[in-house]
Formats: C-alpha cells, structure tokens, sequence
C-alpha cells in the first residue's frame, strides 16, 4: 500500500509521510470505538461537557501550531487557519455550555397520574468523513455535539491532511477524553463502504463531493443506517438595485475567494439586477484585485494556493471550457506564473447557460456574474441549479430581503451577510446539496435516538 504523502501545495515540498490504515487497522478501531461507548454513553452529560471545555482551551492554547498545520497541508492563508481554529474553540464552548439544555427530556400532557416525555439517548458509533478545506473546523462541528451526546467517533479524514487528522485525535486525548471515544484512522476511500456496512457503526456523517455523499448514502441506506450529508454549494450572491452596493462588493469578493474559493458555502453566482449590473461589477472587479496573493504563511496573504495542483488544473479546465463557451473573463482567468498551485481571484461574466461557470461548482477563487432584468428574474437564477447549500440576498430593504429569502431554495439565506456556519443555527442544504443539519439544538439531535417514554 502506498504511503500517504502530505504535500505543501504553495512550495511542493513534502511535508511528511505516514502509513495507511489497513484493513485490520480499521478493524481494531472499530472495536475500541465499539467498546469506549459501553461506558462513554453513561458517563453524565456535565461530565461530558467539562472534556469539550478542556478542548476549547487546548484549541487556544496551540492556536499557532493547528494553523501552521493547515497551512502547509493545504495552504489556507495564515490568519484565516488562526480564525479557523478559535471558530473551532467557539464551537466547542457553544456546546459545553448548552448541551444539557439541548438534550434535555420533553415532557407531553398525558392522563393523570402518566408521564410522557421523550428523551435523546446516543446511538452509538459514527464514522465522519471529512474534506480538507476545513481541516479542523469540519471534525470540530460534528466531534463536538455527537460526542457530548454520547456518540463515539471514528474521523475518516480526507487524504491531503494526514497530520491535521492525527493531532485531531491527539487533542482529544489530551483533553482526557477515554480511549476509543475519537479516533482518526488514515484510511483509503475504497474502505469506507466496508467501515459504513460494520455493524458497530450506527450512522454516518460525511461533507464532501455529490458522488462521495451518494455513495455512502447507498451504502448506509442498505444498512438502514442514519445520515448526514453536506456536499457540493453554488451558492447565489443577488445583489438587488436598492442594495449597498460598496458593501455588496466588499462582503462579495471576500465571500468568493476566502479559503482560496475553497468552500461549499462559498459565493459563487452573483445574480445581479440591470439598474446597478455595470456599477456592482465595477466594484466587485476592483475589491477582487485589490486582494493579496501569497506565500499562505505571510500574515498579510488573503489568497494563497489552490489545495493541490490538481485541483488547480480541474478549475481551469472549467474557466477554459466556459471562456470557449462565450464568457468573459474581466480579472484573472490564468494560472499564475510561479511555484505552487496559485490560481488568481477571477470574475467572469456573459457566462453562457449550460457551461461549467454556470452548471457546476467551481472549487476555488472565480466568480460567475449574470445580469437579470429584476427580482424576479434574480429569483429564477438563484434556483436554476441543482445546488441547494446557502444564498446571500443584498438590500437595505430588510422587510424585502427576507421575503425574498423564502422564496430561494437553500438550506440558509443570509440577508446583507455572507453565507457562513454558525453553531448557535442550523447548517446544510436541499437538493444536491444535501441532507440533515448540522450545529444549534437540531444538529446535536441528528443522531440520537428519539425515545418516547411512557410511565403509568
């Protein structure tokens, strides 16, 4: 089997190399995680939560070292990776302090003399499946809720971020959390399936690509398995003619390129009414090229490389295939000549229907422009994809933003914000997009069993 390599896509340079799991690997995780929740799932809720406070305070304390970490791996700017992992820190904090409220029993009116109440006991095993965009905060948002309702967890990370998997696992353990409650086991995809099928595992969690999500879905739904899914994002920015259109554009370029354009929830159309089309793009191109692209470890960087060189050469393919097709490129559009895999914010516009710009999801820094004659016509553009993750409605009509804002299939609709996941609220997507939520009172509900309790 061969070796994972980690690869540092801003200079090329390995940055280590690990074994892969094996299969009996695997199997001996499975069988700690199996046995750790015997006893973990009795352990008091409070108790519970005092090991996620200890997590939220070693995040703090090796902020530095977690974010160097992501850089490297996969080349998110520097202070984003810092931001990310005190996001992590807030998450854990957040359900620390309100698990209890959040798995507290409900209590129905019954007869006299009955209590009827249903209570939120754990499930058991869960297997995440996790990408490397967000190499931290992804694990965080499902390690933190399932394992505090006491569910053991078993991290499947992707396989660009070897290192941010392990030392996962590491601040878990050094949290004083007991054996086998969360593991990471570096192992190949084409062993998830047979991970999904075990019958220790009692449900699945998995953010990531539409094929990826589907698979573990098929695999799970055989099983009758619960799951969780949030995949791929081509998330509308409308910008209506009432709309600040200086803060439109600001929010806007950073909601495209933050992360290298590396996100889910990322902007990616912007649908934009005829009145103030030319103004907002005019903007949009100026906030887009006055962003720094750079050496990820350099504080002052705010675009670093696209994750792999791979993943540069797909995006350009896309931009490729959608220029032919007959859409302008107004900034960027061509990989940049030095060492790592840097891709320059880009902004095209005149996208035509049915090219990759308008159909598929464009995994890094380009954003799509299309001119609408009116909120109508906005509306239909923001729907017409498969795609179902987040949208952003931009008006200083708030009454009309979030009127607007039911009428967009998405799974949230922020209204003169960026999209973003945030563990006081709900998070995930419709269609294509996925299933199940994520964060707040409901995500920690996710995987739990829901038991009515009836006592005469």
């Amino acid at each position: 089997m061969e070796p994972i390599t980690a690869v540092n896509p801003a200079t090329d340079e390995t940055v280590e190399t690990y074994e892969p799991a094996t299969a009996a690997d695997v199997e001996d995780a499975l069988a700690r995680a199996d046995e750790a929740y015997d006893s973990w799932r009795d352990r008091p809720i409070r108790e519970r939560e005092a090991h996620l406070e200890r997590v939220a305070e070693l995040l703090r304390e090796r902020t530095d070292e977690y974010a160097e970490l992501m850089t490297r791996e996969m080349g998110k700017p520097i202070a984003q990776a810092r931001a990310e992992v005190e996001k992590c820190a807030w998450g854990c904090d957040h359900y620390a302090q309100h698990a209890s409220a959040y798995l507290s029993a409900e209590h129905y009116a019954s007869p006299p003399g009955t209590t009827a109440k249903t209570v939120y006991d754990p499930l058991g095993v869960v297997l995440a499946v996790m990408p490397w965009n967000f190499p931290f905060w992804q694990v965080i948002r499902f390690a933190a809720p399932y394992l505090t309702a006491g569910n053991v967890g078993v991290l499947k990370h992707a396989s660009n971020v070897p290192g941010c998997a392990l030392a996962l696992e590491q601040l878990f353990r050094d949290a004083g959390y007991p054996e086998g409650v969360f593991q990471s086991v570096l192992a190949p995809s084409d062993l998830v399936d047979d991970i999904v099928a075990d019958d220790r595992v009692q449900a699945a969690t998995l953010t990531g690509s539409g094929p990826a999500g589907r698979a573990v879905a098929s695999t799970a739904g055989d099983q009758l398995k619960k799951t969780v899914l949030e995949l791929g994002g081509s998330d509308p920015f409308v910008v209506l003619e009432d709309a600040d259109l200086e803060a439109a554009a600001e929010r806007g370029a950073w909601a495209r390129n933050q992360n290298g354009g590396q996100s889910c929830i990322a902007a990616k159309r912007f649908v934009v009414v005829d009145d103030v089309y030319d103004a907002f793009v005019d903007r949009l191109v100026d906030e887009t090229e006055a962003l720094t692209v750079g050496d990820p470890l350099d504080p002052s960087t705010d675009v670093g490389p696209q994750a792999s060189p791979r993943f540069l050469e797909t995006l350009h393919e896309q931009v490729t295939a959608s220029v032919e097709a007959g859409a302008t490129v107004l900034t960027g559009g061509e990989p940049l000549d030095r060492d790592g895999a840097y891709y320059p914010p880009t902004v095209l516009a005149d996208v035509p229907a049915n090219c990759p710009a308008d159909t598929e999801e464009l995994f890094g820094p380009v954003a799509s422009v299309y001119r609408v004659a009116d909120e109508d016509e906005a509306v239909a553009v923001a729907n017409d994809t498969p795609f179902g993750l987040g949208a952003s409605v931009w008006t200083t009509d708030r009454a009309r933003g979030e009127s607007l804002a039911r009428e967009i299939d998405a799974g949230c609709v922020y209204v003169n914000q960026l999209v973003k996941s945030d563990p006081r609220v709900p998070f995930g997507g419709v269609g294509d997009s996925g299933y199940g939520r994520e964060l707040s009172a409901i995500g920690i509900q996710e995987f739990v069993n829901r038991k009515t309790v009836w006592v005469e």
